[in-house]
């Protein structure tokens, strides 16, 4: 399970929020819960940004300074379930770097094959970004990828990014699933 950036700034009340984006988490926690009981791996990725980051509208990018390394707002959210066995990954540390992809000058693709990962399940936010980008990495990658719906939500800079993306990500291979499905999945597999 790839849990990406579920962070303070992209939340209500942190510097790029996505509107709702903290809805997704009572599912997702289900979720993580029972990857955890099945000893399923989970990462989470991070935005975990330097102060003069490129994507930042300072330095000409299009976003607020957000998910600066060491800040509040990079922080995971508290309220989100991180087994102690999870491994977290951050991208966009480079300052002339960016990175949606939590593959992007990461080790994620690498562990996961060390661990014999041939399947991965993508939420977070934003979906019109982060977890679409982690979405078409895994695929190019060779992975199965599912994406589960309910445990999205997007920036939707134009009002239907989020179903643009998801549109793409399956015209690509990814299957859509709502977590519920995952759930059952996983229990039918113990």
């Amino acid at each position: 399970m790839i849990v990406v950036d579920i962070q303070n700034d992209f939340c209500p009340g942190g510097a790029l929020p996505v509107k709702g984006g903290d809805r997704i988490i009572p599912p997702l926690n289900k979720v993580i819960t029972e990857f955890s009981r099945s000893n399923l791996p989970v990462f989470f990725t991070r935005d975990w940004h330097p102060p003069d980051h490129t994507s930042f509208k300072a330095r000409g990018g299009p976003w607020p300074p957000h998910c600066v390394q060491g800040t509040w707002g990079a922080e995971l959210r508290p309220d989100l379930n991180i087994p102690p066995e999870s491994e977290v990954v951050s991208k966009g540390q480079k300052p002339g770097f960016e990175a949606y992809s939590g593959f992007q000058g990461t080790n994620l693709e690498e562990r996961l094959k060390e661990l014999v990962v041939d399947e991965v399940f993508v939420c977070g936010l934003a979906t019109d970004y982060c977890v679409k980008q982690t979405t078409l990495d895994a695929l190019k990658s060779g992975f199965k990828v599912d994406v589960l719906e309910d445990c999205t939500m997007g920036v939707n800079l134009k009002p239907d990014d989020s179903r643009r993306a998801l549109n793409e990500v399956s015209s690509k291979g990814a299957r859509l699933l709502d977590s519920a499905r995952v759930a059952e999945l996983l229990t039918s597999e113990a």
